[in-house]
């Protein structure tokens, strides 16, 4: 049975949408998508622990998180190849055994050595997990349906990152650290089994062209540009910042050009060429930008000024995951209705608010207040998120879902990495810069505290450019290619 023909119940115009068939399979993929979201998460509030442990420096076992990213990033760009290759559901599943055969060796680590082999294992099965699923539930939903359902995977994507140091921080506390890997090996068996059972047969592609110059500069370009954005959250001037964003760069550069140049490229960055593409997938990075950076910064303001120790800092900020994870269902099925516009407007809207409440902390600012913006910020999070992805992925034609994802989800890991560490430098520099001001005799904690403040000022502003880029956003232009009931954009046509 063809993926097409596994689809074909579920999207042929004329048949009743049914959520019980959709969800068995909806359910697998989110589950698979939770335990690599979670673990992307949860290492953070090990490090300390892992640092005692192996007695080793906190250099060293930063490169436990540096070589995940970067195998994460390195193997994005080939998951629609893979998927034609091999059918999306194979891979998916092989990838589900990778990354939990990954944890469970995490977790049984003798070394500093051992664990950054291991961490890369689970990062080169983690990343391909994300846009597989994603590009699996977009073929699953009727057209009528899909930001109802992408909705619903949207759930664990903004709730496992909130909910990530609140479990880490129990585990690392209360248990061993080595329960944070371990623990993946019952979610990848539910996964996989949930997966097998439930997940539509695919057939590969019978003619899959291997893109092999892409192939090899892909992972050079998204690798060493996340090597380069990590190294430099320390120092920019740093020989390694230097050496990954040049690298990087100048593969970047020699990829575009090659799959622009190709017919059967690795990443279709033809899509491109839609406006309303280039549209949503912008707004799309500014909210994960302000997304990730209040990740980062809101635990850090809790932990440097309040003193909340990390299982503390996890509890305050989980109301952002549960007021996202209420509005998800509820953008979704506004999304089937209204289209994105209006959402990211609103949402995004609101998500400037919350940071403009954020920008006015001090350090007597009451706990309260910080909560009160941590929900909002969820609200807006959760009205915006997954409309936006739908809309990006209307705009591109149904048979390039497969490549498609793997675009959105590699530029989203260079832009994130970006976003968090020119934050933090940016809180560095204002905090220096206050402190400047205030001389020896102030205290270093109302220099870093405005440091903070003008931090989620600047997050404020970035966000209040997406606002106005919300407005010119439009209802992609679908209709249906005679005789298949696939979909696509009349602009988006590209000689496939």
């Amino acid at each position: 049975m063809t993926s097409n023909a596994a689809t074909k119940p579920l999207t042929q115009e004329g048949d009743t949408f049914s959520l019980k068939a959709i969800l068995p399979p909806l359910l697998a993929i989110i589950v698979g998508m939770i335990m690599v979201i979670l673990d992307s998460t949860v290492v953070n509030n090990a490090v300390p622990k892992l640092v005692d442990y192996f007695h080793t420096d906190l250099k060293t076992i930063q490169w436990a998180i540096t070589g995940y990213t970067l195998a994460l990033s390195a193997v994005i760009p080939l998951a629609g190849w893979m998927t034609d290759k091999f059918g999306s559901k194979r891979i998916f599943l092989v990838t589900i055994v990778l990354f939990t055969l990954g944890s469970v060796l995490c977790g049984l680590a003798q070394s500093p050595e051992q664990l950054i082999i291991f961490r890369i294992i689970q990062g080169l099965g983690g990343g391909m997990v994300a846009p597989i699923g994603m590009a699996m539930v977009f073929k699953l939903a009727p057209p009528e349906r899909r930001g109802s359902i992408m909705g619903v995977l949207g759930i664990p994507m903004l709730m496992a990152p909130a909910f990530g140091p609140v479990i880490s921080g129990y585990l690392v506390d209360y248990v061993s650290w080595h329960w944070i890997f371990i623990i993946n090996l019952p979610i990848g068996i539910v996964a996989f089994i949930l997966g097998k059972k439930y997940l539509p047969k695919t057939e590969p592609q019978k003619s899959t062209h291997l893109d092999i110059l892409g192939m090899c500069l892909a992972p050079i370009a998204f690798a060493m540009l996340a090597y380069g954005v990590s190294e430099g959250g320390t120092d920019w001037s740093s020989t390694g910042a230097i050496i990954g964003l040049t690298i990087g760069g100048i593969a970047l550069i020699l990829f575009i050009v090659v799959e622009l140049r190709q017919k059967y490229p690795l990443l279709e960055l033809k899509v491109f060429k839609s406006s309303d593409f280039t549209r949503g997938i912008i707004l799309t990075w500014i909210v994960q930008m302000a997304l990730f950076g209040a990740t980062l910064m809101i635990p850090l303001y809790l932990q440097n000024i309040k003193g909340y120790t990390a299982l503390h800092t996890g509890w305050i900020v989980m109301p952002q995951a549960l007021c996202a994870g209420l509005m998800m269902p509820i953008s979704g099925r506004l999304f089937d209705k209204i289209g994105a516009r209006p959402l990211a407007f609103c949402g995004l809207s609101v998500i400037a608010t919350a940071m403009f409440i954020l920008s006015t902390v001090n350090v007597d600012t009451p706990i309260w207040m910080v909560i009160v913006a941590v929900c909002v910020m969820g609200l807006g999070m959760g009205s915006t998120m997954m409309p936006l992805n739908t809309h990006v992925l209307n705009s591109a034609p149904r048979h390039l879902v497969s490549r498609v994802t793997p675009l959105t989800s590699a530029a989203q890991q260079v832009v994130v990495s970006f976003a968090v560490t020119g934050l933090t430098a940016y809180l560095t520099s204002h905090t220096n810069t206050h402190m400047a001001t205030i001389g020896k005799t102030g205290n270093p904690q109302t220099a870093l505290v405005a440091g903070f403040g003008d931090t989620f000022l600047l997050t404020a502003c970035i966000v209040c450019v997406g606002i106005a880029m919300s407005l010119i956003l439009r209802k992609p232009k679908i209709q249906q290619v005679e005789n298949t009931g696939e979909e696509v954009d009349p602009a988006m046509m590209m000689g496939h």
